[in-house]
C-alpha cells in the first residue's frame, strides 16, 4: 500500500492519500523562526528554541493526531457545509474530498477539491525573516457564483516555555491578551512588563496580519471560536459562520480571520495569510509593508527553494535503483541539513526536552552534510571541540545560544561518557578533507572549561581521556555511558565498542601526523595502539563474534554462554571499521551477523532480547522486546553494518543492508513501516516484536548522516580526501552502470562508472578528462573546473 509518490524533478514529496499511518512531516523556517508541518497542516511553531520559544501549540501523542495547526476552514454560506483546505481537521469522507500534500525543500503545498472548489495553500517561512507565509488560492469550479466564508485559525502559547504553557495552567492561562488593529491581530503575554527590567519574566508577542482580502471578522479568543464544547472539526464560529470579535484576557488564544467571499464560475483569488513573532505595531507593519503581497510572496518561495535546491545539488546520482535515487538526490541529504540544523530539539517527538546540541550526535552529524554546507559544518565542528574539556571529555549538551568556551563548568566526573570525543576522528578528517584547508589542524581554540591548545592538541586530548581511564582488562572504561545509554557496565567495566573507536582514532591520529611529520606522535600512536589491540585480542575474540563488554564486577557480556543479548552488532562492525579484526575474524564476525542480527528491515541491534537480565545491569530490558535497544533494529547503526561489509567487499550484502533500512524502499508498503518514506527514523520493530518493520521518531537521528555517508562513501565510493578524491565503490553485482555528479571545492566532477563484468569492487581503470589515471585516486592539482571522469570496475 503506497500513500505518495517521489517527484524527483520538483524535488517533493507527494501525499496523495492524507490518512497515512502516522503523521508525515516537514520542517519550515530555520532555527531562528522554525516550524513542523504535517500532511494535514498539523504542527506548531517555535522562536529560536523548540523549549523557550515555542510560540504555536500542538498537541503531542494526542488524537486526533497532531493537532491543532494551521487551518484554513472554507464555509458554503448557502448551505452551510464547510471543511478545512486540509483534509485534517474537518475530515470529510475521502470518496467526496480529493487531497494532495506536497512536502518540498522548506515548504509544503495542500491541494483540495471538493464541492467544485479548488484550494491550493502553501505554506513557508521566507529567508532570514521572523514570520510565515500562508498563501490560499481558492477557485469556482463550478458552474454557478458561490458565496464564501474563509476562516484562518491557529492557537498561540499563552507562555513560549512549553512546561509553563501546558502544565503550569494556574499561571499561564492568565496572562494573555489578543486584539485587532485594522489587518493585524496582536498576541501578547505578560503585556503589563512591556517597560519592565525583570529577568524571571518577559514579554512574548505574536502578530497576524490578511493581506488580499476584506476582513469581515476575527477571534482572539479560543474558547470563542471554537466553542467550549466543540473541536477543531467542527468549530463554533465556522459552524454559524461567523467569527464573534472576540479579544483573549486570559484563558487560550488563537489567531482567526473571516473573509467573506463571492466567487464567480471559473473565478480565482488569492489570500495572503502572515504570521511572526515580535511587535505588532513595529515589526509586524514592517514586514506586511514590504512582504505583505502574493507577487512578494512568490518571489520569496522561488528564493527558498533556490537556495535549498543548490545545497542539494552536490551530489547527484543515477543508479538502477529509483529509491536509491530519490534517497541521495533529496530526501537523504536534506534530513541531513534539518537533522544538523536542529540536532534532536523539535519534531512531532522531540518537544523541547533537548534544549540545545546534544554533544556525540551533533558531532557525528557533521558528516552528512560536509559536502552541501562545508563552511557552516566547520563551524559546526569548531563549536563542538570548544565544547570538549580541558581533560578530554565533553559537556553532554552545547547550547550555542550561551555557550561561553573556557568558562564553562564541567559535569560531575562521574557523568562523563567514554564515545563523546572519539566521534572527531569521525569528522575532523572528513571537514577538512572536504575543504582541503589541513592547516586547521594547527588553529587554536579553547576548551570548554579551561586552557585551549590546537585541534591536533584537541584530537590528542581525546585519545588520552580514553586511555587513562581503563579497566582491569587494559580496555576503555564505559563510564556513565558509551554510545549505547542502556549500558549498565559499572564506571569502571570496559566497553569494547569504545575499545574499537580507540583503536580507529589512534590510526586517524596517526595518519594526520605523518602528514604533518611528527614522528614522536606517530611513534606515540603506534606504541598504543599496539597495546590496545593485545588488550582486546586477550579477551574480546568469542570464537564466532567479538563480545559485548565487561562489568566492572567481572561480567562477560555477549558470549554464547549468555542467555541474552548473546551478540552485539557495533562491536563485530566496529570490529572490521576500526581494523582491529583479523582476515579471518572479520569474515566469522560479519557473518554471524548474517546468521543472528540480519531481518528483512535491518539488522538488530542484539540479540535475543533482554527479559530476566536486572535493570541495573541491561536498562534496555525495560523497552518490549524488538523495539529499541532491547534486540529492536536501532537506525543509527545500520550505516556501520554497510560499511563493514563494504569494507570486505560484500557489495551485494551492504546493499542488501542498504536497502533494508532505506525509507524509501517502503514506499509501496507504508502501511509496515508506518512513518515518513522519505526520511530516516531512530527506531525500527525487530522480528521479536509482533509489529516488524513499524519505524518510530522520524528525522532527528544519527541514522541520517550514517546511511547518507555509507551510501555516498562506500557503496558508491566516492571519497573525498586532504590530498584529492578517491573513487572506490562497492556495488551489487547486478549493476551495470552508475552515474555521479559531485561538487568538491568549487569544481565539478561528472563520473560514470562502468560494471561491465558485474563485480562488486574493484577499480580496473580511471579516465580523467581522457588521461589515464593508475590508480583509484585523483590528485586535485589535476581537476579543472569541470571534469568527467570514466571508471571501469572488474577483476
Amino acid at each position: 500500500m503506497h500513500y505518495g509518490y517521489f517527484d524527483d524533478k520538483k524535488m517533493e514529496y507527494v501525499i496523495t492519500r492524507p490518512d497515512t499511518p502516522e503523521s508525515w512531516s516537514n520542517y519550515l523556517g530555520s532555527t531562528e523562526y522554525g516550524a513542523i508541518i504535517t500532511n494535514n497542516a498539523g504542527g506548531y511553531g517555535f522562536y529560536k528554541s523548540g523549549a523557550d520559544g515555542r510560540f504555536l501549540r500542538v498537541r503531542f501523542n494526542s488524537v486526533p493526531m497532531d493537532q491543532p495547526g494551521r487551518y484554513i476552514y472554507i464555509r458554503d454560506n448557502e448551505n452551510s457545509d464547510f471543511w478545512s483546505a486540509s483534509w485534517q481537521p474537518v475530515g470529510k469522507p475521502l470518496e467526496e474530498y480529493e487531497s494532495v500534500c506536497r512536502h518540498g525543500t522548506a515548504y509544503s503545498v495542500f491541494e483540495s477539491r471538493y464541492s467544485k472548489l479548488h484550494t491550493e495553500t502553501t505554506y513557508f517561512v521566507p529567508l532570514d525573516q521572523k514570520f510565515e507565509y500562508w498563501k490560499l488560492r481558492i477557485t469556482n469550479e463550478s458552474d454557478t457564483k458561490r458565496s464564501l466564508s474563509v476562516f484562518t485559525y491557529c492557537e498561540f502559547a499563552n507562555n513560549w516555555n512549553t512546561n509553563q504553557d501546558l502544565v503550569n495552567l494556574q499561571y499561564s492561562t492568565f496572562i494573555v491578551k489578543g486584539s485587532r488593529k485594522d489587518n493585524m491581530l496582536r498576541i501578547i503575554t505578560h503585556e503589563n512588563l512591556l517597560h519592565s527590567k525583570s529577568e524571571d519574566d518577559s514579554v512574548m508577542q505574536c502578530w497576524m496580519a490578511m493581506v488580499g482580502s476584506q476582513i469581515d471578522g476575527y477571534d482572539t479568543s479560543r474558547e470563542s471560536f471554537l466553542g467550549r464544547y466543540n473541536g477543531y472539526h467542527n468549530p463554533q464560529a465556522v459552524s454559524r459562520g461567523k467569527c464573534s470579535d472576540s479579544d483573549a484576557y486570559g484563558d487560550n488564544a488563537c489567531g482567526s480571520f473571516q473573509s467573506n467571499i463571492v466567487l464567480n464560475p471559473g473565478e480565482s483569488k488569492e489570500i495572503l495569510i502572515m504570521l511572526g513573532v515580535g511587535d505588532t505595531a513595529t515589526e509586524g507593519n514592517k514586514a506586511v509593508a514590504e512582504f505583505g503581497s502574493v507577487e512578494r510572496a512568490n518571489k520569496e518561495l522561488a528564493a527558498l527553494k533556490d537556495n535549498w535546491h543548490s545545497k542539494l545539488s552536490s551530489f547527484k546520482v543515477t543508479t538502477p535503483d529509483k529509491e536509491f535515487n530519490s534517497t541521495i538526490n533529496v530526501w537523504g541529504l536534506y534530513n541531513c541539513l534539518i537533522n544538523f540544523f536542529w540536532s534532536r530539539s523539535a519534531s512531532l517527538i522531540y518537544n523541547g526536552e533537548r534544549n540545545g546540541l546534544g554533544f556525540r550526535d551533533s558531532v557525528q552529524d557533521i558528516l552528512g552534510v560536509a559536502a552541501a554546507v562545508p563552511e557552516e559544518a566547520l563551524k559546526r565542528v569548531e563549536l563542538m571541540l570548544t565544547g570538549q574539556l580541558a581533560n578530554g571529555g565533553a559537556i553532554p549538551v552545547i547550547k550555542p545560544f550561551a555557550h561561553n568556551p573556557g568558562h564553562e563548568l564541567p559535569p560531575d566526573p562521574q557523568k562523563l561518557r567514554s564515545d563523546d570525543c572519539l566521534w572527531f576522528f569521525n569528522a575532523v578528517p572528513a571537514i577538512v578533507a572536504e575543504t582541503g584547508d589541513f592547516d586547521f589542524y594547527t588553529k587554536v581554540l579553547p576548551y570548554a572549561d579551561k586552557q585551549e591548545d590546537t585541534v591536533l592538541g584537541h584530537l590528542r586530548r581525546a585519545l588520552e581521556f580514553n586511555l587513562e581511564r581503563r579497566g582491569k582488562n587494559g580496555l576503555p572504561c564505559g563510564l556513565h555511558a558509551d554510545w549505547n545509554d542502556c549500558l549498565r557496565l559499572g564506571y569502571k567495566g570496559e566497553s569494547l565498542f569504545v575499545a574499537f573507536q580507540l583503536r580507529y582514532g589512534l590510526s586517524v591520529y596517526e595518519e594526520i601526523c605523518l602528514k604533518m611529520g611528527k614522528t614522536d606522535e606517530v611513534s606515540w600512536a603506534v606504541k598504543k595502539r599496539e597495546e590496545l589491540e593485545g588488550c582486546i585480542q586477550s579477551v574480546a575474540w568469542d570464537g564466532e563474534w567479538f563480545i559485548w563488554a565487561i562489568g566492572e564486577d567481572g561480567t562477560v557480556y555477549g558470549t554464547k554462554e549468555y542467555d541474552e543479548g548473546q551478540i552485539y552488532l557495533n562491536t563485530q562492525v566496529w570490529a572490521v571499521i576500526s581494523g582491529a579484526a583479523s582476515k579471518e575474524q572479520s569474515s566469522k564476525c560479519m557473518e554471524s551477523v548474517k546468521r543472528l542480527l540480519a531481518t528483512e528491515y535491518g539488522l538488530m541491534l542484539c540479540a535475543p532480547p533482554f527479559k530476566k537480565t536486572p535493570i541495573d545491569v541491561m536498562r534496555s530490558v525495560v523497552f518490549n522486546a524488538g523495539i529499541k535497544e532491547n534486540a529492536g533494529i536501532f537506525n543509527h547503526t545500520q550505516g556501520w553494518g554497510v560499511i563493514a561489509e563494504c569494507i570486505l567487499g560484500n557489495g551485494d550484502r551492504a546493499y542488501e543492508y542498504c536497502r533494508a533500512n532505506m525509507p524509501a524502499a517502503y514506499n509501496d508498503k507504508a502501511q509496515i513501516r508506518q512513518m515518513e518514506p522519505y526520511v530516516q527514523g531512530q527506531t525500527t520493530y525487530s522480528s521479536y516484536s509482533p509489529r516488524a518493520g513499524n519505524s518510530r521518531v522520524s528525522w532527528l537521528t544519527g541514522a541520517a548522516s550514517w546511511s547518507y555517508f555509507s551510501a555516498t562513501q562506500h557503496i558508491l565510493g566516492i571519497i573525498p580526501m586532504y590530498e584529492g578524491i578517491k573513487i572506490n565503490p562497492c556495488i551489487p553485482s547486478h549493476w551495470d552502470k552508475f552515474t555521479v555528479a559531485r561538487i568538491f571545492r568549487g569544481k565539478a566532477l561528472n563520473i560514470e562508472v562502468l560494471n561491465p563484468q558485474n563485480v562488486n569492487k574493484g577499480v580496473i581503470e580511471i579516465f580523467l578528462n581522457n588521461e589515464t589515471i593508475k590508480d583509484n585516486f585523483i590528485s586535485v592539482e589535476k581537476l579543472k573546473s569541470q571534469n568527467d571522469i570514466k571508471v571501469l570496475l572488474g577483476k
